[in-house]
């Protein structure tokens, strides 16, 4: 029962005088001391006022408790009449924390009475330990109850009419004082701020209602698309509170006047700006409680590369659309941006921190700061990479400090299907073979182990989706372009097409910056380590610079590697004096680089078994030339032949084998001998080698085949292979046996489906699973629930969990026509008559006498199998009653 049905059916003129007792009568007067009376003085078994013992207090809560009681029906009963007693005590320690409230009536008012009891609740959290769940929930309903009457109380005293009718007279002589100050401005110049509102709100509407994915040159890829269509929903953590859940991108003001927004190269915080500033243009978020805060405000962009350019000194409002070459500029009316700023209706989005040179910052600093003194009540965004300013940069000026989470698994399928939607044209053949490259890549993203790690982010999942299209469709033996691409992108295009000066003064080309980073990237890898301390990684850019003449000849290696951090996209410092890769990924490619250049292909032999070289060996493979590629997978294919376990063999086999889709040239030879290799292990030819492939690991994953061409034992086994592997990667692999003819392979992915995530395999996988000829195992009403969304199956199999009334509202009635249940499921069968076209019923093993005459309820059952033969019922063989299935021959595989 909740504080709603509670409070129906406690009439007033109950509560009101239980309530009454809490608190000393007041006197005349408004009481307006210099300190006001806090509401631990106003109650009535506390301080000077004291008239109500606690034995007193426990009566009234002890009534209030038995009015709760009664009130409800005979079958609503809230508590037994053996927990009133404990609930009325823990009610009345509730309500003595009365007595230990740092407010007056006035705050407690504002508070709201909800607000109110947690505040109670949470004073003395011990108190409802000791009660059931039930006596809880009446314990909280009674305190939300008794909050309301007492604010209620409250508002009825003289002192709280008096001291409010002071307090609101003092607002209302604000409030005409604010209006007086709007009234200064003539009916003209309202009209025309507000004409010339329209006219901005409709220019940022149309500047930044698209997107636009810099350093993507793919003919066939669209590089702007709408933002309706491509906004994706990121999430943010909050700096130094990771015991926080994480909050989605488009709430980033909520509740929040000054955010600073930290976000690596591509998380989408440019996007995000955009977003806010057309969502709030367009003034369509009265309704939204998260995004009521931009309603009735205007938006200004403001790109902190822009600003420093063109302005010697970072302008003051007047400017800002001259600033940022907004065509409006010279139109807007003389004062505009001060009084909009001055009405507190500003939404400052200050984009790029870390596009200012480091000298500048300190300057924007105190720009910022003025502007925040001279316009108070405004919201602020302001964005930057990681790095670029220190923790807590304005703390000073009460800026809460986020940053832009990487993307999910799902935040992934979700952008890949909005690109592919703005990509889409009114062409019905391209549309069909968008939807097909939709498919593929999304199948391809969550099997492919480097293409996931890659797909983090909005610019990542972009230039992805570009590269597939561009390609059409063909990913899997193209897959150093893509990072050549990324690489490209980041560590030089991306700042060129976006007219980006060298804000350090350091203008170093794509290849100076390879060189530098694929060095630091070897070192990380020979120390088996994923971050270094920042000095360390200043020594190394040190003793490679020499060797760099285009970069040795711009700086020293501090101001270089400063350089590196904070232009290329590829390194970060997630905290300070730690540098890592914003990319595992990147480290592995360029660490391969420069072992290739290195000439150290034996040393990647030798840290071959070693999972954290996997995807450098298989790099490498794609950097050597072919004289050089043949060598590593020799010694590979070597190594594997004369290693002394099973395991190892396989494993160096299939590392082989995986990295033969990088090998873009390779002798016939040494192709055919890593190829025989691999046939001797794939698809597994029993269920100990299908445990043994893995062993290995996901990398076996890409090597698995369809179903095309498998007999059903091996297709059987391929699926228990991919099973045992598990993860999201293997969901994919086993959808293309959905539709296989043999009811064993079928079977085989039903009874998989525990050992996966319940929603997603259901939509993936069992959705597709063909024929009413398999039973489907359930074992939890999750299951059970994704099934009946499905529209149901003939044939169920259920777990010993399940109950007679979860199948019987669980289960699609009319779609059940067998039942595979524990012999002992039910002491009574009538409830299998919820089921009209149920015929065949399975009881799985038992050893004691089961009673099935109450199945003569049902009016078609008519065969029943009992596991083994043997049982008897009611000393009868139940063969001279019942034809008999053997629960061990159904579908031939169970």
């Amino acid at each position: 029962m909740d504080a709603a049905t509670i409070g129906a059916r406690l009439a007033s003129s109950v509560v009101v005088p239980l309530v009454k007792k809490l608190f000393a009568p007041d006197g005349p007067g408004a009481g307006l001391v210099a300190k006001p009376v806090k509401v631990s003085g106003l109650v009535a078994f506390r301080g000077e006022k004291r008239h109500l013992g606690e034995t007193e207090l426990q009566k009234v809560a002890a009534e209030l408790v038995r009015r709760a009681v009664t009130s409800a029906d005979a079958h609503e009963r809230p508590v037994g009449a053996d927990e009133e007693e404990a609930v009325a005590l823990a009610l009345a320690r509730t309500m003595h924390c009365l007595g230990d409230l740092d407010m007056d009536d006035v705050q407690a008012v504002q508070l709201g009475h909800k607000a109110l009891a947690k505040r109670l609740r949470d004073t003395d959290p011990h108190t409802t330990y000791h009660l059931s769940d039930d006596a809880t929930r009446l314990h909280d309903a009674l305190v939300e109850v008794a909050c309301l009457h007492i604010l209620h109380f409250f508002t009825q005293r003289s002192t709280f009419i008096a001291r409010t009718l002071v307090s609101h007279s003092n607002q209302l002589a604000e409030s005409i004082a604010g209006i007086d100050r709007l009234l200064e401005r003539t009916p003209s110049l309202l009209a025309e701020d507000s004409a010339f509102e329209a006219r901005y709100a409709e220019h940022i509407i149309d500047k930044y209602g698209a997107l636009t994915i810099y350093g993507i040159d793919f003919t066939n890829s669209p590089d702007e698309w709408p933002l309706d269509t491509a906004y994706l929903s990121l999430e943010l953590d909050i700096n130094g509170s990771a015991r926080q859940a994480p909050i989605r991108a488009e709430y980033v003001l909520a509740k929040r006047d000054r955010v600073l927004l930290r976000g690596v190269a591509g998380s989408g915080k440019t996007t995000l700006v955009q977003w806010l500033a057309v969502t709030t243009a367009r003034q369509e978020v009265r309704r939204e409680q998260h995004l009521a805060p931009l309603f009735g405000r205007v938006p200004f962009v403001l790109a902190l590369r822009t600003l420093t350019r063109l302005w010697h000194d970072l302008p003051t409002p007047g400017r800002f659309l001259a600033a940022v070459r907004n065509p409006l500029a010279d139109a807007q009316p003389h004062g505009w941006t001060d009084r909009v700023l001055s009405a507190g209706r500003g939404l400052l989005l200050v984009d790029g921190i870390d596009e200012v040179p480091e000298k500048v910052r300190e300057q924007t600093k105190t720009w910022l700061r003025d502007l925040i003194s001279a316009y108070p009540g405004n919201l602020w965004l302001i964005t930057s990479r990681p790095s670029a300013v220190r923790d807590r940069w304005l703390a000073a000026q009460q800026f809460t400090e986020l940053s832009l989470a990487a993307m999910s698994r799902r935040d992934v399928t979700h952008f890949i299907h909005r690109w592919h939607t703005a990509a889409r044209s009114a062409d019905a053949a391209e549309r069909r073979l968008l939807d097909s490259y939709e498919q593929s890549l999304t199948a391809a993203v969550r099997v492919k182990g480097d293409l996931s790690r890659l797909a983090t982010n909005p610019l990542m999942c972009g230039l992805i989706c570009a590269l597939h299209r561009d390609r059409r469709g063909y990913l899997p033996r193209a897959r150093k372009d893509l990072y050549d691409a990324a690489l490209s992108m980041l560590l030089s295009r991306r700042d060129i097409e976006r007219d980006m000066p060298a804000v350090d003064g350091i203008e170093l080309t794509e290849e100076p910056k390879t060189q530098l980073l694929q060095k630091l990237a070897y070192k990380f890898l020979l120390n088996g380590k994923s971050e270094l301390e920042r000095t360390q990684a200043e020594r190394i850019i040190a003793q490679t610079l020499p060797s760099v003449s285009a970069a040795a000849s711009q700086g020293n290696a501090q101001e270089i590697f400063r350089h590196l951090l904070q232009r290329s996209g590829i390194l970060r410092e997630p905290v300070p004096g730690t540098i890592d890769f914003t990319h595992r990924t990147f480290q592995d490619y360029l660490g391969a680089k420069a072992a290739v250049e290195e000439g150290d292909l034996a040393l990647l032999a030798l840290r071959a078994t070693d999972s954290q070289w996997e995807d450098v060996i298989r790099m490498a493979i794609a950097h050597a030339r072919p004289r050089e590629r043949a060598e590593l997978l020799t010694e590979l294919i070597n190594r594997g032949d004369t290693a002394n376990t099973q395991r190892r063999r396989t494993q160096l086999h299939l590392l082989a084998t995986a990295s033969l889709e990088h090998a873009t040239e390779l002798t016939p030879a040494i192709r055919t001998e890593v190829e025989r290799r691999a046939a001797a292990l794939i698809p597994p030819k029993s269920i100990t080698e299908a445990r043994d492939l893995a062993q290995v690991g996901p990398v076996v994953l890409e090597l698995l085949p369809g179903p095309e061409a498998l007999d059903p034992r091996s297709a059987t086994l391929t699926v228990q292979t991919a099973t045992l592997i598990g993860g999201d990667a293997a969901i994919p692999i086993l959808t293309r046996y959905a539709t296989h003819p043999d009811p064993g392979v079928r079977t085989q992915l039903a009874i998989a489906w525990h050992h996966f995530d319940t929603d997603q395999y259901a939509d993936e996988v069992i959705s597709q699973i063909a024929g009413d000829d398999i039973y489907f195992d359930i074992l939890t009403s999750a299951e059970l629930s994704a099934l009946q969304n499905l529209g149901g199956r003939a044939r169920l199999r259920i777990g010993e969990d399940l109950g007679s009334s979860d199948l019987v509202s669980g289960i699609v009635h009319h779609k059940l026509t067998h039942l595979w249940l524990p012999a002992d499921h039910s002491a009574t069968w009538y409830w299998l008559a919820a089921f009209p076209h149920l015929h065949t019923l399975v009881l799985d093993h038992t050893t004691t006498p089961v009673d099935l005459s109450s199945l003569a309820a049902h009016p078609t059952l008519r065969v029943v199998g009992i596991h083994p033969k043997q049982v008897l019922i009611d000393a009868e063989p139940l063969h001279e009653r019942f034809e008999v299935i053997d629960s061990g021959s159904v579908n031939g595989t169970v």
